[in-house]
Protein backbone atom coordinates (compact mmCIF):
# COMPACT_ATOMS: atom_id res chain seq x y z
CA UNK A 1 0.00 0.00 0.00
CA UNK A 2 1.15 3.50 -0.71
CA UNK A 3 -0.18 6.98 -1.09
CA UNK A 4 0.76 10.24 -2.66
CA UNK A 5 -0.42 13.77 -3.20
CA UNK A 6 -0.31 16.33 -5.95
CA UNK A 7 0.11 20.05 -5.56
CA UNK A 8 0.98 22.86 -7.87
CA UNK A 9 2.52 26.27 -7.94
CA UNK A 10 -0.76 28.12 -8.41
CA UNK A 11 -4.24 26.94 -7.64
CA UNK A 12 -5.05 26.34 -11.28
CA UNK A 13 -3.27 26.46 -14.60
CA UNK A 14 -0.85 23.53 -14.32
CA UNK A 15 -3.19 20.82 -15.67
CA UNK A 16 -3.29 19.05 -12.33
CA UNK A 17 -6.78 17.58 -12.70
CA UNK A 18 -5.82 16.04 -16.03
CA UNK A 19 -2.70 14.50 -14.50
CA UNK A 20 -4.56 13.12 -11.48
CA UNK A 21 -6.94 11.38 -13.86
CA UNK A 22 -3.99 9.93 -15.75
CA UNK A 23 -2.33 8.68 -12.55
CA UNK A 24 -5.56 7.08 -11.37
CA UNK A 25 -6.15 5.29 -14.67
CA UNK A 26 -2.50 4.23 -14.98
CA UNK A 27 -2.47 2.58 -11.58
CA UNK A 28 -5.86 0.91 -11.97
CA UNK A 29 -4.77 -0.56 -15.30
CA UNK A 30 -1.92 -2.18 -13.38
CA UNK A 31 -4.24 -3.76 -10.88
CA UNK A 32 -3.84 -1.25 -8.06
CA UNK A 33 -6.84 -0.86 -5.78
CA UNK A 34 -7.00 2.82 -4.89
CA UNK A 35 -8.99 5.72 -3.50
CA UNK A 36 -8.81 9.17 -5.10
CA UNK A 37 -9.82 12.18 -3.03
CA UNK A 38 -9.14 15.90 -2.55
CA UNK A 39 -8.51 18.63 -0.01
CA UNK A 40 -10.15 20.62 1.30
CA UNK A 41 -13.00 18.16 0.98
CA UNK A 42 -13.02 14.42 0.55
CA UNK A 43 -15.80 13.85 3.11
CA UNK A 44 -19.30 15.21 3.60
CA UNK A 45 -18.08 17.58 6.31
CA UNK A 46 -14.95 18.42 4.34
CA UNK A 47 -16.94 19.46 1.27
CA UNK A 48 -19.03 21.84 3.40
CA UNK A 49 -15.85 23.30 4.87
CA UNK A 50 -14.42 23.58 1.35
CA UNK A 51 -17.20 25.94 0.31
CA UNK A 52 -16.51 28.16 3.31
CA UNK A 53 -12.75 28.07 2.81
CA UNK A 54 -12.86 28.91 -0.89
CA UNK A 55 -15.47 31.65 -0.74
CA UNK A 56 -15.76 33.18 2.74
CA UNK A 57 -13.39 35.81 4.06
CA UNK A 58 -12.03 34.89 7.50
CA UNK A 59 -9.15 35.41 9.88
CA UNK A 60 -5.90 33.75 8.80
CA UNK A 61 -5.75 31.43 11.80
CA UNK A 62 -9.41 30.48 11.38
CA UNK A 63 -8.62 29.53 7.79
CA UNK A 64 -5.65 27.40 8.82
CA UNK A 65 -7.59 25.69 11.60
CA UNK A 66 -10.48 24.87 9.27
CA UNK A 67 -8.06 23.48 6.70
CA UNK A 68 -6.59 21.13 9.28
CA UNK A 69 -10.03 20.29 10.69
CA UNK A 70 -11.10 19.20 7.22
CA UNK A 71 -7.84 17.25 6.91
CA UNK A 72 -8.35 15.48 10.24
CA UNK A 73 -11.77 14.29 9.06
CA UNK A 74 -10.29 13.30 5.70
CA UNK A 75 -7.66 11.16 7.40
CA UNK A 76 -10.17 9.55 9.78
CA UNK A 77 -12.85 8.84 7.20
CA UNK A 78 -10.91 8.23 3.97
CA UNK A 79 -7.13 7.97 4.12
CA UNK A 80 -6.54 5.83 7.20
CA UNK A 81 -9.29 3.29 6.41
CA UNK A 82 -8.07 2.92 2.81
CA UNK A 83 -4.47 2.35 3.90
CA UNK A 84 -5.65 -0.15 6.51
CA UNK A 85 -7.42 -2.08 3.73
CA UNK A 86 -4.16 -2.19 1.77
CA UNK A 87 -5.35 0.30 -0.86
CA UNK A 88 -3.42 3.17 -2.36
CA UNK A 89 -4.55 6.74 -1.78
CA UNK A 90 -4.29 9.63 -4.22
CA UNK A 91 -5.02 12.99 -2.62
CA UNK A 92 -5.35 16.27 -4.48
CA UNK A 93 -3.36 18.30 -1.91
CA UNK A 94 -2.37 17.60 1.69
CA UNK A 95 -0.53 19.57 4.38
CA UNK A 96 2.11 20.92 1.98
CA UNK A 97 -0.66 23.02 0.46
CA UNK A 98 -1.50 24.51 3.85
CA UNK A 99 2.14 25.41 4.41
CA UNK A 100 2.20 26.99 0.95
CA UNK A 101 -1.05 28.97 1.07
CA UNK A 102 -1.59 29.80 4.73
CA UNK A 103 2.11 29.80 5.63
CA UNK A 104 3.76 31.18 2.50
CA UNK A 105 0.96 33.14 0.85
CA UNK A 106 -0.85 34.37 3.95
CA UNK A 107 2.27 34.68 6.10
CA UNK A 108 1.17 32.58 9.06
CA UNK A 109 3.98 31.65 11.45
CA UNK A 110 5.37 28.34 10.22
CA UNK A 111 5.88 27.11 13.77
CA UNK A 112 2.08 27.20 14.16
CA UNK A 113 1.70 25.27 10.92
CA UNK A 114 4.19 22.69 12.16
CA UNK A 115 2.27 22.36 15.43
CA UNK A 116 -0.97 21.72 13.53
CA UNK A 117 0.72 19.18 11.29
CA UNK A 118 2.22 17.37 14.29
CA UNK A 119 -1.17 17.33 16.02
CA UNK A 120 -3.33 16.23 13.08
CA UNK A 121 -1.04 13.64 11.46
CA UNK A 122 2.17 13.17 13.46
CA UNK A 123 3.16 9.88 11.78
CA UNK A 124 1.49 10.17 8.39
CA UNK A 125 3.07 11.63 5.25
CA UNK A 126 2.69 10.74 1.56
CA UNK A 127 5.15 8.34 0.00
CA UNK A 128 5.31 10.55 -3.09
CA UNK A 129 4.27 14.15 -3.75
CA UNK A 130 4.03 15.66 -7.23
CA UNK A 131 4.53 19.41 -7.36
CA UNK A 132 3.30 20.70 -10.72
CA UNK A 133 5.06 23.97 -11.46
CA UNK A 134 4.30 26.63 -14.07
CA UNK A 135 5.37 30.29 -14.35
CA UNK A 136 2.87 32.74 -12.89
CA UNK A 137 2.05 34.37 -16.22
CA UNK A 138 1.33 30.99 -17.81
CA UNK A 139 -0.87 29.91 -14.91
CA UNK A 140 -2.81 33.17 -15.03
CA UNK A 141 -3.40 32.93 -18.77
CA UNK A 142 -4.71 29.38 -18.44
CA UNK A 143 -6.77 30.23 -15.38
CA UNK A 144 -8.44 33.34 -16.71
CA UNK A 145 -9.62 31.45 -19.77
CA UNK A 146 -11.28 28.60 -17.92
CA UNK A 147 -13.27 29.45 -14.80
CA UNK A 148 -14.70 31.87 -12.25
CA UNK A 149 -12.15 32.58 -9.53
CA UNK A 150 -12.39 31.64 -5.87
CA UNK A 151 -10.90 33.86 -3.16
CA UNK A 152 -7.41 32.33 -3.44
CA UNK A 153 -7.35 32.66 -7.21
CA UNK A 154 -8.16 36.35 -6.88
CA UNK A 155 -5.01 37.07 -4.88
CA UNK A 156 -2.21 39.24 -6.24
CA UNK A 157 1.00 38.01 -7.85
CA UNK A 158 3.06 38.48 -4.68
CA UNK A 159 0.77 36.02 -2.87
CA UNK A 160 1.44 33.36 -5.49
CA UNK A 161 5.16 34.09 -5.51
CA UNK A 162 5.26 33.52 -1.73
CA UNK A 163 3.14 30.40 -2.13
CA UNK A 164 5.54 29.01 -4.72
CA UNK A 165 8.56 29.80 -2.54
CA UNK A 166 7.07 27.84 0.34
CA UNK A 167 6.24 24.89 -1.89
CA UNK A 168 9.84 24.84 -3.09
CA UNK A 169 11.12 25.15 0.47
CA UNK A 170 9.03 22.12 1.45
CA UNK A 171 10.32 20.25 -1.59
CA UNK A 172 13.90 20.99 -0.55
CA UNK A 173 13.12 19.97 3.04
CA UNK A 174 11.62 16.62 1.96
CA UNK A 175 13.44 15.67 -1.26
CA UNK A 176 12.84 11.97 -0.65
CA UNK A 177 9.13 12.31 -1.44
CA UNK A 178 8.82 15.43 -3.63
CA UNK A 179 9.05 15.32 -7.41
CA UNK A 180 8.83 18.69 -9.16
CA UNK A 181 7.14 18.48 -12.55
CA UNK A 182 7.69 21.22 -15.14
CA UNK A 183 4.13 21.83 -16.29
CA UNK A 184 5.15 23.99 -19.24
CA UNK A 185 5.85 20.69 -21.02
CA UNK A 186 3.22 19.06 -23.19
CA UNK A 187 0.67 16.83 -21.47
CA UNK A 188 2.14 13.83 -23.28
CA UNK A 189 5.67 14.57 -22.04
CA UNK A 190 4.45 15.09 -18.48
CA UNK A 191 2.55 11.81 -18.55
CA UNK A 192 5.65 9.96 -19.72
CA UNK A 193 7.48 11.38 -16.71
CA UNK A 194 4.61 10.48 -14.38
CA UNK A 195 4.51 6.92 -15.71
CA UNK A 196 8.23 6.49 -15.04
CA UNK A 197 7.84 7.72 -11.47
CA UNK A 198 4.82 5.51 -10.89
CA UNK A 199 6.66 2.47 -12.23
CA UNK A 200 9.43 3.08 -9.70
CA UNK A 201 6.86 3.36 -6.91
CA UNK A 202 5.17 0.15 -8.07
CA UNK A 203 8.50 -1.68 -8.08
CA UNK A 204 9.26 -0.44 -4.58
CA UNK A 205 5.83 -1.53 -3.39
CA UNK A 206 6.36 -5.05 -4.71
CA UNK A 207 9.84 -5.24 -3.18
CA UNK A 208 8.57 -4.33 0.29
CA UNK A 209 5.70 -6.83 0.43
Amino acid sequence: MSWFTSNWKHRYGAGKSTHIGFVTDYLRQRGVSLVSSREPGGTSLGEKLRELLLHEKMHLETEALLMFASRREHIAQVIAPALARGEWVISDRFSDASFAYQGGGRGMDLSKMEALEAWVHPHLQPDLTFLFDVPLEVARARLDATRALDKFEQERSDFFAATRNEYLRRAAQFPERFRIIDSTQSIADIQVQLAQLLDILLEQSVATR
